[in-house]
């Protein structure tokens, strides 16, 4: 409800199955599409698959979701409290 725009979620081949389906299917306007790889060997463009990991890098540098970014395991658990 906080983005009533959002009408396609991109996800990637990860996500495929039922768990995905069931999270969203309160929000009617909302269609899923899965990026999946593709079983050609060699470089070969797929269609929105740069959207997908472009999204994963900008939440990877997010500090708070990195998984090895704190140097030590009492500074990490500083972050829960």
């Amino acid at each position: 409800d906080a983005y009533p725009t959002l009408t396609r979620l991109f996800a990637d081949g990860g996500y495929a199955g039922q768990k995905l389906e069931a999270a969203v299917a309160h929000i009617d306007r909302l269609t899923i599409e899965i990026i999946r790889r593709s079983d050609i060997t060699g470089f070969v463009i797929l269609p929105r698959r740069w959207v997908v990991e472009r999204t994963l890098a900008w939440l990877n540098r997010c500090r708070r979701l990195a998984k090895d970014w704190e140097a030590s395991i009492a500074s990490s658990e500083a972050w829960m409290v």
